[in-house]
């Protein structure tokens, strides 16, 4: 029978709760977002959050009665982004773009993005997770 230290049992205590934790905020695309529910809005980049486990983009739009909303889209995390040739600066606040995505479910101007188009043609895949 194996008998463990009361230290190393509250290590094997924490490894599991942090790893438990780590699991719990992730989530799936279908927790959050609608894939019946597609957008493409056109804006301004206002501010790019280059974390994990999501980058994000802020992104200005005019609704249907001319008022600015900002809109706030999931990327993939970082590491995914760089892989698919994103560098921190490919975005930056005063681009314009066109973001091709989903909505949210239960929160306006959300999205998770699945493309970004840049005024000069240049479209990046943005890493959504739609599927996953």
């Amino acid at each position: 029978m194996w008998r463990l230290t009361l230290g190393v049992r509250g290590l094997i205590v924490c490894g599991l709760l942090l790893g438990a934790a780590s699991i719990a905020a992730h989530h799936s695309f279908d927790a959050e977002f609608d894939r019946n529910k597609p957008v493409t809005v056109t804006g301004v980049v206002t501010r790019v959050d280059w974390f994990n486990p999501h980058a994000h983009v802020f992104v200005d739009v005019k609704d249907e009665s001319g008022k600015i909303v900002n809109w706030d889209f999931e990327l993939a995390g970082p590491n995914g982004l760089m892989r698919r040739g994103w560098r921190r600066d490919s975005l930056k606040p005063g681009d314009t773009v066109t973001v091709a995505g989903y909505m949210a479910k239960n929160a306006p101007h959300v999205g998770n993005a699945s493309a970004i188009t840049t005024t000069d043609g240049r479209k990046m895949f943005a890493g959504s997770s739609i599927g996953n």
